[in-house]
């Protein structure tokens, strides 16, 4: 399949060409990027997806509620509705998006807001909440907003420094933006993987001076929840259950499960995908269903039998407390 996107190649330099040109217009002062005087930090990537954005904002979720006053500012991928919305207790998938949903639904003691309009939505929270700390959720390319401390993911099997833009590849920027990056965590890692790889791939990388490299895995739950109870992963050994994912990259989340020697009949979905009443009909005539956290989001309401199983991301080689330590020490000189 990459081989034959690379006849796309054209489109792409063409793509490239308006992404360049933008970024001029910005490093020039033509169009204005603003900066704040508190802590603002980015998590997001060069890539469309699959690089474990979600997993990585819960983990700095975790790693700072429990000393900042915490916001959670997405576009809203997909919601139905417009300009500024700070989740309450009415808030759904079609007023906020899957994602932050989850966010909303895991942690009740953080602000979760949604605006395409990053700038606007960091002033009204700003103006009107004063949070200790906004975490952008997938804004890298965002130029209107310049953040405090950036965090670039790169996925282990999808390395930004071997791709191609769109339509060639799957850059939605170009690689060089990755310098201007305070951390970069490679995810999704293996299971087993070695120094000896680490090292190859900080060559590969060339991380700048001022940058570290971090790499994580995910690793899943022991558990399956639902809305009704909690079951053990093997609960599903030897039952029919069919999987549902709506994510860019589902192969690991297959592949664990068929680790645990589980079977199981998977239906793949689009990344964010809005399930059709059709598709809802035919996932009530499935008995079990498992599914993400995400899907989890809009399937809750929707599916009788439907579990999601959690995941977690983990820093790797020891490096955990290094990385917090970086994420806390610009907390305190913001």
């Amino acid at each position: 399949m990459r081989q034959f996107r690379k006849i796309l190649l054209p489109f792409s330099c063409l793509y490239g060409s308006v992404i360049r040109l933008r970024h001029l217009l910005y490093d020039k002062g033509i169009i204005k990027t603003k900066s704040y005087d508190f802590p603002v930090i980015c998590v997001g990537n060069l890539s469309v997806g699959g690089t474990g954005k979600t997993p990585m904002t819960e983990y700095l979720i975790h790693l700072l509620k429990n000393d900042f006053k915490v916001a959670i500012l997405s576009r809203g991928y997909k919601r139905k509705s417009h300009g500024f919305v700070l989740a309450d207790q009415s808030s759904t998938v079609e007023t906020l998006g899957d994602e932050p949903m989850q966010y909303h639904n895991k942690f009740k003691d953080i602000y979760v807001a949604v605006d395409a309009d990053r700038q606007h939505g960091i002033e009204i929270l700003r103006d009107s909440l004063r949070p200790g700390v906004v975490v952008l959720d997938d804004a890298y390319q965002h130029r209107k907003v310049k953040a405090g401390f950036n965090i670039l993911l790169t996925s282990y099997s999808d390395l930004y420094v071997d791709d191609l833009l769109l339509p060639a590849g799957n850059l939605r920027d170009i690689k060089s933006r990755a310098k201007y990056a305070d951390v970069i965590v490679v995810t999704k890692c293996p299971e087993a993987m070695d120094l000896i790889q680490k090292n190859n791939l900080l060559k590969r990388i060339k991380p700048r001076k001022h940058q570290e490299v971090y790499f994580s895995k995910i690793s899943y739950g022991g558990e399956i929840i639902s809305s009704e109870e909690v079951q053990p992963l093997s609960y599903l050994r030897g039952r029919h259950f069919t999987l549902v994912t709506g994510i860019a990259k589902p192969d690991p989340l297959v592949n664990f499960l068929k680790s645990k020697g589980l079977q199981f009949e998977h239906l793949d979905y689009p990344d964010h995908h809005d399930f059709s009443s059709q598709q809802v009909g035919i996932l009530r005539s499935k008995g079990i269903v498992l599914t993400t956290e995400k899907d989890y989001m809009r399937l809750k309401y929707k599916v009788d039998d439907v579990y999601y199983l959690p995941i977690n991301n983990e820093i790797l080689f020891g490096e955990r407390k290094n990385f917090d330590n970086q994420v806390i020490g610009y907390m305190k000189k913001a």
